[in-house]
């Protein structure tokens, strides 16, 4: 059986602080990650078919996949995505520029009101689940998620996501979410945000 394996972290679990803590990074990444990769290989076990495809693949055609597994490969299969995919794109010390901080400027009229926007849409999400800076039919927009829900499986291309499950952020933070918001600008890898955006535009 060909199984789904958890990306290793890419930076050392410390790299983010003081803004996001080495603790919250390990069990972050170590044990919740690890969990939605686990259940996702144990839910397609019997289905080598979806063993062979990307991840994304199975959140871009959900309606393919039997209804019996079906819940199970968007929760699963999302987390396992959405969590990449977050993990991805943090760093400290990186500058927005290039075609995404043009777009941004376009969009919102400048970067301090898109930040405005994407907090306001983080901090007002109800329970569990991300916020999202997309691609909608060529148009940026800033779109909330909940639980495991990806913007793939509604034909978005995300380009840059806050995870704002409690997990990411109590043992810092604990229940001040607005907090943690604020910090995640401080650990955005604007590069990463750009490599992405210009490979979705095909520029």
């Amino acid at each position: 059986m060909a199984e789904f394996k958890l990306p290793t972290l890419g930076y050392e679990y410390d790299s983010l602080e003081p803004f996001i803590d080495k603790e919250t990074m390990m069990f972050h990444h170590d044990k919740h990650h690890q969990t939605y990769c686990d259940k996702l290989n144990l839910a397609i076990k019997e289905n080598p078919e979806l063993q062979l495809k990307e991840t994304e693949e199975l959140l871009e055609d959900l309606n393919s996949i039997s209804e019996k597994i079906r819940t199970a490969v968007k929760n699963f299969g999302g987390g396992l995505v959405n969590h990449n995919f977050f993990f991805s794109i943090l760093k400290k010390n990186t500058q927005i520029k290039g075609k995404i901080a043009e777009a941004i400027n376009k969009k919102f009229g400048s970067f301090d009101e898109f930040k405005k926007q994407f907090s306001e849409m983080a901090n007002k999400l109800f329970g569990s689940g991300y916020t999202w800076l997309v691609l909608n039919k060529g148009e940026l927009e800033i779109i909330n998620a909940s639980n495991q829900e990806n913007p793939l499986s509604n034909g978005q291309i995300p380009l840059l996501t806050i995870d704002v499950w409690e997990h990411a952020y109590y043992l810092k933070y604990k229940n001040k979410r607005a907090d943690y918001v604020e910090a995640f600008f401080s650990v955005i890898n604007w590069d990463k945000v750009n490599e992405i955006f210009v490979d979705a535009i095909g520029d």
